[in-house]
């Protein structure tokens, strides 16, 4: 789940589905969930950059274990963005499909008292009274997502893995959910992979008690997500382990910075191999198993999509700004003012963060719409944060003023959309740029194959970039979410042991 989003959908046109199996070996108690995939046609929504929540898992640490015996586990994938698995609660047990997510913390389902949530009645409910190891617990709980909110109350019991059973488990008996989203939802709940520093409730992690519990060798979990879709193979999450086959080299490895997310420090930002500059002094950045997209600053990720010839919208506040500020940005950052200080010294926006009314307010809305000047100031100090970013980026490039004022015209009528989607030409993929992070000592490429969903074939087919824009003030940001576009392309590795995330080109 990651960060959580404000809610966006778009309708998607296809769905597959995983029949996956695990390998577990007593000696080395590692266990490893693999996932198939088979087409079928289905509508589906996208939220927030998530395809309804999305996720997907694998991986490990090199060399530890070999598989033994085989479990089947039933794993479904949908529209090669959403990866989710079967576990069981209670004994004997109940089923429930959820997605592993490294981007929460809880455990929750769907609880038989869950009377007054139409999503309730479209997914399994844990019925306590029907486990002989269920223990009472009764501490509410809430969770606040971008689609929506969960709430209801903490139980305790056993939790089954693959392999692996968690005795006295807490996790969260939902009693509400939202009604659009959790209906088509096609999992039944979350299981999260994140640190206990965000639990809801205090609840000790399902991945802490593995450990906790001896259950796996070594505390590490990772990630393989297969991304062809015609070999029936959809990836693997390993508990305690890695299969060496699914990973090409090295993996490069960064330490967590904050516990919470899988947090790490990411350095900058390249398009078609040439630096933006927006992340040169470092960013943060999350890997987040539960988003699908790839998410970041909208200022960056506007000229990514600009880069790549993506759809946006035309803001008239960003182009009143380049047009009447333009050259004095221009001005002020050939004279070495700092550029996180330009837009307070021309007006726009306030030295403590907050919006400023300026001239330009009185340009775009009428004096008399109070309720309406609030939103402008918000946007006219965002448009000219973006402007001296691009004009800054050009700068560096020894641009001329016409083209540095004309590009940044052309990026305010490619900003992204509100709903979150920015289509693609299908024809134009083998032309589109490569988009690259700077990460550790390495520079990870993506291709237009990597991070551009498809949708459907031949003359239908419907193409979306996979980049999604998401601004998190300082200090916790600008901030990026390395979701499945990239985990994908890249075998991850959660070392808890060693406190840090790695990366290697996924086989």
């Amino acid at each position: 789940m990651g960060i959580k989003l404000k809610a966006t959908v778009v309708p998607v046109l296809l769905a597959l589905l995983l029949a996956p199996t695990i390998f577990s070996t007593s000696n080395d108690k590692l266990v490893r969930i693999g996932l198939k995939k088979v087409k079928r046609d289905m509508i589906g929504q996208m939220e927030d950059g998530r395809w309804l929540h999305g996720s997907r898992n694998c991986g490990g640490l090199k060399n530890v274990g070999e598989p033994g015996d085989v479990d089947v586990l039933s794993l479904k994938n949908y529209m090669n963005a959403q990866y989710f698995g079967d576990i069981s609660l209670g004994t004997p047990p109940q089923k429930f499909t959820v997605i592993f997510d490294t981007g929460s913390s809880n455990l929750w389902v769907p609880s038989q008292k869950c009377h007054f949530s139409v999503a309730c009645y479209f997914h399994s409910k844990y019925k306590s009274s029907e486990s002989s190891t269920y223990r009472k617990n009764g501490k509410s709980a809430a969770i606040q997502y971008g689609t929506g909110a969960i709430s209801g109350f903490f139980s305790e019991d056993n939790v089954q893995v693959g392999s692996l059973v968690v005795t006295d488990q807490e996790f969260i008996e939902a009693t509400k959910e939202p009604g659009i989203t959790f209906v088509a939802a096609k999992f039944d709940g979350i299981l999260g992979l994140g640190f206990k520093e965000i639990s809801v409730g205090d609840a000790v992690p399902v991945w802490y008690n593995m450990v906790n519990q001896g259950l796996i060798q070594e505390p590490v979990f990772s990630f393989w997500m297969s991304r062809k879709t015609d070999d029936g193979e959809g990836g693997e999450l390993v508990f305690g382990g890695v299969d060496p086959d699914h990973y090409v080299g090295e993996h490069t490895y960064v330490p967590v910075t904050r516990k919470g997310y899988w947090q790490f420090n990411m350095g900058d930002v390249l398009v078609d191999g040439e630096a933006t500059g927006y992340c040169s002094g470092g960013c943060a950045a999350i890997a987040d198993s539960g988003t699908s997209m790839l998410a970041g600053p909208t200022a960056i990720i506007t000229q990514i999509n600009h880069a790549i010839g993506a759809s946006g919208v035309v803001s008239q506040e960003c182009k009143t700004v380049v047009s009447q500020y333009g050259k004095t940005i221009i001005e002020m950052l050939v004279a070495e003012t700092k550029p996180q200080k330009i837009c307070s010294q021309i007006g726009l926006c306030s030295f403590d963060g907050t919006r400023d009314v300026s001239m330009v307010i009185e340009s775009v809305v009428e004096k008399n719409k109070d309720k309406a000047s609030q939103g402008v100031r918000d946007a006219a100090c965002s448009a000219c944060e973006m402007a001296v970013v691009w004009i800054q980026s050009q700068l560096k490039r020894n641009m001329t003023e016409d083209r540095i004022l004309d590009y940044a015209n052309q990026l305010c009528e490619k900003l992204p959309s509100p709903m979150g989607e920015s289509a693609v030409d299908c024809s134009t993929l083998s032309a589109m740029p490569s988009v690259s992070f700077s990460i550790g000592e390495r520079v990870f490429d993506l291709k237009p194959e990597h991070y551009i969903l498809q949708v459907g074939d031949g003359a239908q087919a419907q193409c979306i970039s996979g980049f999604t824009a998401l601004d998190v003030s300082p200090p916790l940001g600008p901030l990026w979410i390395l979701g499945d576009i990239f985990m994908g392309r890249y075998h991850t590795v959660f070392d808890y042991g060693n406190l840090r995330v790695g990366f290697a080109d996924a086989a």
